[in-house]
């Protein structure tokens, strides 16, 4: 018997070929029922054909990575047209999807999900003939099968779908839009997976209520796939927020605004109005996520451009064009472009540049300084290291500029000013950093 363990020893490390595989098995099949017909004991052969059928799922499994890799390449990641009722039903005959209301649209008319969602789903049902195969002939009952097939199908999703999903996502030429339909995709076949636990009880006869029924675990595979699009969705709209932020080009020492917002503002305005176009066919919750996110990133990236330790001066007038850009923001914010958020919940990404912004236009320092660490107050959100931070840059532009044409009558009395609030901010400053 030794001998036979060490061919196969020899063998599985070549052997790739799943029809290979399965042609052994059915002869040492053969052979065994042969033996056993002349009273030979048969156990150890069955034993070794339970490790070659390990080793015949790990070939299907290589194999149908190849066919799920090619599936994804060729998809076009747009929803499948549909041009007539036999068009129609050639992709339902293939894929649990119901919709009632696009049943009830005329022709043409789209459905949801990409090609590859059919594809694939008719691909795990392949998959599950084949490693039914090697099963026939092997005299064990039709609940030990159920079980073997359960479980290769969960090696199958878990491993080698999830794995060629992940690899997918992460790929550079998958855009935002691609990202948009495998969420789609993966949501649609999340749905079919009950389909998938019928197909095998229809196969093996074996409830699904029974004890010892391993489920499966598709579930898990497509909600991590979806996560990871998600999060790649979130980071790829802030790399393209960051493209446009580096064509920003302030004149920082302006005397006055030009009257209008930047001209990549506006253009950075633009492209999130159309992609969230895109994002009506997403799950509520993810829209809204990737539009908080995005307008967060583009406050956190305006005010660091403020801050920026590069940036020696700034005038009243740079400030005043700052203000007309955060303006267009905070319209952006109000016009709804994700439905489902309550109130001014997205306006209030902006809050801190706003109260800054505000601080600064308005020159309010004496309520900013009266009110500071009230609940109420009208600067709740301006940080006094922040507020100092700005004041600085442009307190040099005021000595040199006179930018501040409504003190120039008394330009020392403005200096006093300017002066006295820069001691109690460092002040206030060096309050908090005691007490932290």
């Amino acid at each position: 018997m030794d001998a036979y363990g060490n061919l196969w020893a020899f063998d599985k490390s070549y052997c790739s070929d799943p029809d290979l595989v399965l042609e052994l098995k059915n002869l040492i099949v053969i052979f065994a029922d042969t033996l056993q017909g002349y009273g030979y004991p048969v156990n150890r052969l069955f034993d070794l054909l339970f490790e070659i059928r390990d080793q015949y799922n790990e070939t299907l499994l290589k194999k149908w990575a190849l066919v799920f890799r090619e599936i994804f390449e060729l998809d076009n990641y747009s929803p499948i047209p549909v041009e007539t009722e036999e068009e129609y039903k050639s992709v339902v005959n293939r894929f649990p999807f119901h919709d009632a209301e696009i049943e009830k649209q005329a022709f043409p008319k789209k459905l949801p999900m990409s090609q590859s969602v059919p594809q694939i789903y008719v691909q795990v049902k392949e998959f599950i003939y084949a490693s039914l195969k090697f099963s026939e002939s092997l005299h064990r009952s039709w609940t030990e099968i159920d079980d073997m097939l359960r479980k290769s199908t969960n090696l199958l999703l878990t491993r080698t779908l999830s794995g060629c999903l992940q690899n997918l996502i992460k790929k550079p030429h998958i855009g935002l839009t691609e990202l948009v339909q495998i969420i789609i995709n993966t949501t649609h076949l999340e749905q079919a997976c009950k389909y998938l636990e019928d197909f095998i009880t229809n196969i093996t006869n074996v409830s699904p209520e029974t004890v010892h029924t391993t489920r499966l675990y598709g579930l898990s595979t497509f909600k991590d796939a979806r996560h990871a699009a998600e999060g790649e969705i979130y980071s790829k709209l802030n790399q393209k927020i960051d493209e446009f932020i580096q064509l920003a080009d302030y004149d920082w020492g302006m005397p006055e605004s030009d009257g209008q917002a930047s001209g990549y503002l506006m253009d950075l305005i633009n492209f999130l109005r159309s992609t969230f176009q895109v994002f009506t066919h997403l799950p509520g919750k993810v829209a809204q996520t990737a539009c908080m996110s995005a307008c967060k990133h583009l406050s956190t990236s305006l005010m660091q451009m403020l801050l920026d330790s590069e940036l020696k001066q700034i005038s009243m007038g740079a400030v005043q064009q700052f203000n007309l850009d955060v303006i267009q923001c905070e319209l952006f914010a109000s016009s709804e472009p994700v439905p489902g958020f309550q109130g001014d919940t997205l306006q209030l990404a902006f809050i801190d540049l706003r109260q800054l912004l505000d601080l600064f236009m308005v020159w309010d320092w004496s309520t900013y300084l009266a009110d500071y660490g009230q609940p109420t107050s009208k600067y709740l959100r301006v940080n006094p290291s922040t507020a100092l931070a700005l004041l600085e840059k442009m307190k040099d532009t005021s000595k040199k500029n006179n930018i501040f044409s409504q003190f120039r009558k008394n330009d020392r009395d403005k200096q006093k000013l300017i002066e006295t609030v820069v001691k109690q901010l460092r002040s206030l400053v060096n309050g908090m950093s005691q007490h932290s």
